[in-house]
């Protein structure tokens, strides 16, 4: 007897269809009763799936039907029972972030990939950069900041020149978007526990909105951002295409 499956799909034509001949072939199991979640569409559904089933503790094998598909496996209905009876574990901890409103009101918000600050204005942003309480860099002229984790480190972090993490590393890339001052920053590469905090200076002049994973905590007057340790979020690959070999693989093209 084989595993017992959820598939869930995204809205896109492509995978629907997928999601009705898999679970044609395979059935379907609802995700907290299943062995494995498989995931069908791109890089972004996947990460929804990630964050919306991560109290169950059950392993995501995502299919692409997407556009890119870092995080995703090639799509195929044959033979899916023995590609994840072979499939590598990856675990990933997202990035807790807590960000302060303008009214005092705090938001909290998890982030797999990355946790962006972005000028909400037309003038540039004002960043004060703290690590681990020590204030490390007393003023950033930028369009915003990026902390970045190995598995998000190919996405938003790298189109703005952010260095590309092994998965491995237990490092954060802090990569500036633009920066003006100081001129040509290369950003910073800190260690996994450290905890980053980013004061938005002159808030009401230059505005600046947070995102974690491209959910909105609107416009915010300072975030802190660390390594959440208690959340394991567990990624099946298949043999020889994991985030590892992605990552070294994506630096060669």
């Amino acid at each position: 007897m084989g595993p017992k499956l959820a598939f869930l799909a995204s809205d896109g034509a492509s995978a629907q269809k997928a999601r009705a001949e898999l679970v044609e072939r395979y059935g379907h199991h609802a995700p907290d009763s299943a062995d494995v979640i498989v995931a069908l569409g791109g890089d972004g559904f996947m990460l929804e799936v990630l964050h919306s089933t991560q109290e169950l503790d059950v392993p995501v094998y995502g299919m692409n039907r997407g556009t890119v598909g870092f995080l995703m496996n090639e799509f195929a209905v044959e033979g899916l029972e023995e590609r994840l009876g072979d499939a590598e574990l990856e675990v990933i901890n997202p990035l807790r972030m807590r960000a302060t409103q303008s009214d005092g009101s705090v938001r909290e918000a998890l982030a797999i990939n990355e946790v962006s600050m972005l000028r909400a204005g037309p003038q540039a942003a004002k960043l004060a950069i703290s690590v681990d309480g020590r204030q490390r860099m007393s003023l950033l002229i930028c369009d915003g900041a990026i902390l970045a984790t190995p598995a998000g480190s190919t996405a938003y972090n790298y189109s703005a020149h952010g260095p590309i993490l092994p998965i491995g590393s237990d490092v954060l890339a802090l990569t500036a978007i633009a920066p003006f001052r100081p001129r040509r920053w290369r950003g910073a590469l800190l260690p996994k526990a450290a905890k980053v905090r980013f004061d938005v200076l002159e808030p009401e002049k230059r505005p600046v909105m947070a995102d974690a994973d491209s959910r909105s905590a609107g416009v915010v007057t300072a975030v802190e951002v660390e390594s959440a340790q208690d959340i394991r979020h567990k990624v099946l690959f298949d043999p020889g295409h994991g985030l590892e070999e992605r990552l070294i693989r994506e630096q060669f093209v």
